[in-house]
């Protein structure tokens, strides 16, 4: 072992390691010492749980008691860095190998971190000796780059560490180039313990079957931005905020750059703290706009997904999905930014504009990361489309319409329900909107004095009734848009000629006796 790497026996940094990350470390040796040399071990523990802070310790531990060299590797610059911080702080000097770094000196280091790309030209140039080391640390083990490297390191023992075992290319499973996969501690178990915040979660049905699936296997940035750079939907997310939000520091992660730039606009012009950060800033500029974010308490930051991983800011109060992922290592990288605790931080607000709790469920729910490991095909086979999450969606009318029908004790009619029924009995399916007309015109008349209030109230429901229509037209299997178009108008005009016809029976039925002439 070279003379640089003596020493090792303290640690210089001031962290100290909890029972848990003690217990991992143990595993992960035992695995060591007892499988072949070449042996490709995974360890999942969820964001914020001290991965890096495990893995320090592990090496300084390895260098201590073996004579072979370590490499780290991770998939992006600014996880090179802090890894090679940690480490130092772990009293483990090391060489950061990146496309400017001199390798005449390799000789002296007996730990190495590298990025993935650049460590591939190097080794494919022959400028990294490799011969030597006996363990390979791969952070953010989920991403595929890194298996492309796998053939340099034969005789290494393999160690990749991540949040979510699940691979981010479903054709490349993680079961085929790991052996095996030891699952730490839970997120609930994190949050009971007082190492994470719990999220309080707000989410909001939307219609997402515009959105259209890219290669990649997610939403594709165009049908994303078609949908969130919309009016409405800017509208939608300021008035979550507001409503969830206002005042509080806020992470909003989007799916393009136009989007986060229309968000940045929007927020702006409603004269609300915010700034928007894409991977086109320069080095300063990122800089500059996260010290802004971090020192201002109530900062708004709209960013593309480039903050998803090593960036850790515990003042973060909000994390916003304003955009939809079919990715759960994303959906959990994105909440877990907002999971780190601080002072009396116990919980922190998360609003999802995508449905993605719909389709992968809350946040820290006990996932079985064993099958998830070893059928990661038949977990994501089972996780819902968008036509059948807003399938189950029960409409709500906003609350200022909702406030306009306050002497109703029920607003809302279930179409489909009423559908089954009505052909399990026989019937025509045209009984269904017959009846959805009634309880209309029932909840017009009950906040109305005369048949003029009932006809305004009527124009009111406009929304309500075109979401009827939708859930009518999937339940008898006709959805073309002329059709929609003509039943929602024909639904219209029956429902104001029933309220001109039959006002005055239907508020004697509700009042026990008729209207004032």
């Amino acid at each position: 072992m070279a003379e640089i790497a003596t020493g090792l026996q303290e640690r210089k940094t001031g962290k100290e390691l909890y029972s848990y990350q003690k217990g991992a470390i143990d595993k992960i040796f035992e695995k060591f010492d007892t499988e072949r040399e070449d042996y490709h071990l995974l360890y999942q523990l969820p964001t914020g749980g001290g991965k890096t802070v495990i893995f320090s310790e592990m090496v300084r531990q390895y260098l201590k008691n073996h004579k072979k060299k370590v490499l780290v590797m991770t998939h992006r610059v600014e996880l090179c860095r802090q890894t090679s911080e940690m480490l130092t702080g772990f009293g483990v000097q090391n060489k950061v190998v990146d496309s400017k770094a001199n390798l005449d000196d390799q000789n002296q280091y007996d730990c190495f971190v590298a990025m993935v790309e650049t460590l591939n030209n190097r080794l494919n140039d022959d400028k990294l000796d490799i011969s030597d080391i006996g363990l390979v640390i791969i952070d953010e083990a989920h991403y595929n780059s890194f298996t492309k490297l796998f053939k340099f390191f034969n005789k290494s023992f393999i160690l990749g560490v991540t949040a979510t075992p699940l691979s981010s290319n479903k054709d490349l499973p993680m079961k085929n180039n790991y052996d095996e996969l030891i699952v730490g501690e839970t997120i609930e178990s994190l949050i009971q313990n007082e190492f994470l915040a719990r999220a309080e979660v707000f989410q909001y049905d939307m219609g997402l079957t515009s959105l259209e699936i890219g290669s990649n296997g997610d939403y594709t940035v165009k049908s994303s931005e078609d949908l969130y750079c919309s009016p409405a939907m800017l509208e939608k997310l300021l008035n979550a905020y507001e409503k969830h939000s206002k005042g509080k520091k806020t992470l909003i992660f989007n799916n393009g750059i136009n989007t986060s730039i229309n968000v940045y606009h929007t927020f702006n012009a409603a004269g609300l703290p915010i700034m928007h950060l894409d991977n086109t800033a320069t080095k300063k500029q990122r800089a500059q706009i996260l010290k802004w974010f971090k020192e201002t308490p109530n900062a708004i930051l709209t960013s593309v997904s480039i903050l998803t991983t090593g960036f850790d800011e515990p003042t973060i109060d909000t994390i916003i999905l304003n955009r939809a992922t079919k990715s759960l290592t994303l959906y959990y990288q994105m909440i877990g930014r907002g999971s780190r605790i601080l002072n009396n931080k116990s919980k922190f607000t998360v609003i999802d504009l995508g449905n993605n709790n719909h389709r992968f469920g809350p946040w820290g729910a006990d996932l079985d990361w064993q099958t998830i490991f070893k059928s990661p095909n038949f977990y994501m086979d089972r996780i819902q489309d968008d036509e059948t999450i807003e399938s189950n969606f029960r409409h709500e009318m906003p609350d200022e319409i909702k406030a306009e029908f306050s002497k109703s004790e029920e607003l809302y009619f279930d179409i489909k329900n009423v559908y089954r029924t009505a052909t399990s009995n026989g019937e025509s399916s045209k009984v269904v909107l017959e009846r959805s007309i009634k309880q209309h015109a029932k909840i017009c008349v009950e906040n109305s004095e005369d048949v003029y209030d009932a006809l305004a109230l009527a124009k009111l429901l406009k929304d309500d009734i075109d979401q009827r229509i939708q859930t009518y037209a999937k339940c008898i299997s006709r959805s073309t848009f002329n059709f929609l178009h003509w039943l929602k108008d024909d639904y219209k005009k029956k429902l104001n000629a029933y309220l001109r016809q039959n006002f005055d029976q239907v508020f004697e039925e509700i009042h026990g006796y008729p209207p004032e002439e």
